[in-house]
């Protein structure tokens, strides 16, 4: 089956051209276009995408606010943040508020188009900007205060949730984490759902942020 994917993207040259890239592929379906955050959440609330490849700087709604909106709005879709800026505000913003990958618009498009199906599958995309903003974050202000709060959510867990977790912030897929722990897939998908629901957390990239911060000495 091919994936659902709403454009999202102020500049109309850029929706065209990632339209008719995307379109290109079997894999993916181009099912709307939006030029701003607004209008991407009226399109998502009348037809659900299974992924929405978002813009961050726009007018109207810029797309940090628009994810967070989907994130509780509409959970079950994936959002990947496309932008050309790669600041850390920029990374960290989008995944705070709940972008399950986040990439840099000069992304060649084969690695566009793993990176649609991987935030489908619910795994982590992010561009190596992005996972250094994390770790300078992991790594910065009070490590004691910020390891401690992460393994007072993480005591929420059980003790196979937590070998899930810990799994997921390595980057193992579900598949992998199946056959590590010796668990059927569906298994893995429900234990990830659980840890994701008691740690409040809206997808696998908060999951691993998560444990990261458990993990500074």
């Amino acid at each position: 089956m091919s994936i659902d994917v709403l454009v999202v993207d102020d500049d109309p040259l850029v929706r065209s051209a990632l339209s008719l890239m995307l379109g290109s592929t079997t894999k993916i379906r181009v099912v709307g276009e939006a030029s701003n955050g607004q209008e991407c959440l009226e399109l998502v609330a009348a037809h659900p995408p299974t992924v929405v490849l978002m813009d961050l700087r726009m007018p109207v709604m810029g797309g940090i606010e628009a994810i967070a909106k989907l994130s509780g709005d509409h959970p079950e879709v994936s959002v990947l943040a496309l932008t050309t800026f790669d600041t850390d505000d920029m990374a960290l913003g989008a995944i705070s508020a709940g972008a399950a990958g986040f990439l840099l618009k000069d992304t060649p498009p084969a690695q566009l188009v793993e990176a649609i199906t991987k935030v489908a599958a619910k795994e982590h995309v992010l561009a190596p900007t992005a996972l250094q903003a994390l770790v300078r974050h992991v790594q910065s202000g009070d490590q004691f205060d910020r390891r401690e709060q992460a393994r007072t959510v993480l005591a929420r867990l059980s003790p196979r949730e937590r070998e899930v977790a810990e799994a997921v912030a390595q980057g193992a897929t579900n598949t992998e984490i199946a056959a590590a722990l010796h668990l059927s897939v569906p298994t893995v998908k429900t234990h990830v759902s659980r840890v994701m629901e008691r740690c409040e957390l809206a997808n696998r990239t908060q999951v691993a942020l998560l444990v990261q911060q458990a993990h500074v000495c």
